[in-house]
């Protein structure tokens, strides 16, 4: 089984309550190196087989059309999970 990770962020002009809600409490905890926090979500999947190059030209059409809200979100990464050890792990940035 091969797995696609697809990667979805806001809109660097859209406003990330979450985010800043997490940087606000960053330097509570000790760890004041970070200037700045952008929360996102992860997608994950799962392909028989390993993945081909279909699969994340698939998996990219998906991002574009339901796993992401394109008026305020951008598709950055579309890729072959290597933690899946495929030697095919292509990415495609959006």
């Amino acid at each position: 089984m091969g797995r696609i990770v697809v990667e979805v962020m806001p809109k660097p002009e859209i406003l990330d309550p979450q985010g800043k809600a997490v940087m606000g409490n960053l330097p509570r905890l000790g760890f004041d190196q970070f200037t700045a926090v952008r929360q996102g979500r992860r997608f994950e999947l799962t392909v028989d087989g390993p993945v081909t190059d279909t699969h994340l030209a698939a998996a990219a059409e998906a991002a574009d059309k339901l796993l992401s809200n394109p008026i305020i979100e951008d598709v950055v990464s579309v890729t072959a999970d290597p933690a899946d050890g495929d030697a095919s792990s292509n990415s495609e940035e959006a």
